[in-house]
């Protein structure tokens, strides 16, 4: 299993970081691979992703959600299995770090070796640069969920 850790500056207001994160079905527009994710209930996702060439769909449950502070989620069913957290910490009224972690299990000889080449840790640090800039150049979330889990 991978386990991948990295953070990120971005200049927002942890609200805005936040909010913007829990919008699961716009990850397509900042997430390299995600086709995209369809919001089931409050605490159900299914997603349709690309890996090394292949279409993989899941189901993630959302086992922790508390405002402005974390997301965490694990897959429940389907051909991808990972794990993951994200939390969110104000550095100023107008800068939040966002730092993931992700446990992931590659499936299969492509996805063993992409991830032994580091492609998934590459790709963790690509998707939260795109966040970066997806979020500071819109200055303000495209919706928001408040809701504890």
């Amino acid at each position: 299993m991978t386990q991948v850790e990295e953070s990120i500056e971005v200049a927002v207001p942890v609200s805005v970081a936040y909010n913007q994160w829990t919008q699961f079905e716009d990850f397509p527009l900042f997430m390299a691979g995600v086709e995209r994710i369809e919001q089931r209930s409050p605490d159900l996702t299914h997603w349709v992703v690309r890996v090394g060439g292949t279409t993989r769909e899941f189901d993630a449950r959302i086992t922790e959600q508390i405002p402005d502070e974390r997301v965490a989620w694990t897959t429940v069913a389907g051909d991808l299995h990972q794990a993951g957290v994200v939390t969110f910490h104000r550095l100023d009224e107008a800068r939040t770090k966002v730092m993931l972690q992700l446990a992931h299990d590659p499936h299969g000889l492509v996805e063993t070796v992409g991830d032994r080449l580091g492609f998934v840790h590459r790709q963790t640090i690509d998707d939260l640069r795109h966040f970066k800039d997806f979020i500071e150049s819109r200055g303000a979330e495209t919706g928001a969920w408040r809701g504890r889990i």
